[in-house]
């Protein structure tokens, strides 16, 4: 093998990559674990230890377990996490975007198709809706 990799320097290059590459989604999947570990409300603290002491001294026996036994919760947390940021963002755009009237709606469209920065059909689309809202 290594006649091979002397003959062959770029072999050397490729394996060293694949390792590097591999390093780096076994920590990134270290870090998922350890971030569902922490986000979950299902059980208790001292279960949680045992998967933390589990992961750290078994590491790559212990996050293919964890994947294994805890997907199906870890996809449903994760959901549950991004509709709740997705939800307290709406809640904040809200209470920050300027509350205008219909009428002030429909004049910008119109400005910003008079300037052809929009298409009729866009103006429509907004000129519709602001008249919903009213």
């Amino acid at each position: 093998m290594s006649i091979l990799a002397s003959s062959y320097p770029f072999l050397d290059a490729v394996g060293t990559i694949l390792v590097f590459f591999a390093f780096v989604i076994w920590f990134w999947l270290l870090i998922t674990i350890f971030a569902d570990l922490f986000r979950r409300h299902d059980i208790g603290g001292g279960m949680k230890v045992l998967w933390f002491i589990f992961v750290i001294l078994l590491p790559y026996l212990g996050v293919f377990v964890y994947l294994i036994a805890e997907h199906k919760g870890m996809a449903e947390r994760s959901v549950k996490q991004q509709q709740a940021a997705q939800s307290q963002f709406d809640q904040y755009v809200q209470t920050v975007a300027k509350k205008s009237e219909p009428a002030e709606q429909i004049a910008q469209a119109k400005t910003l198709l008079d300037n052809g920065t929009i298409t009729q059909a866009e103006f429509d689309q907004i000129k519709q809706k602001a008249l919903a809202t009213s």
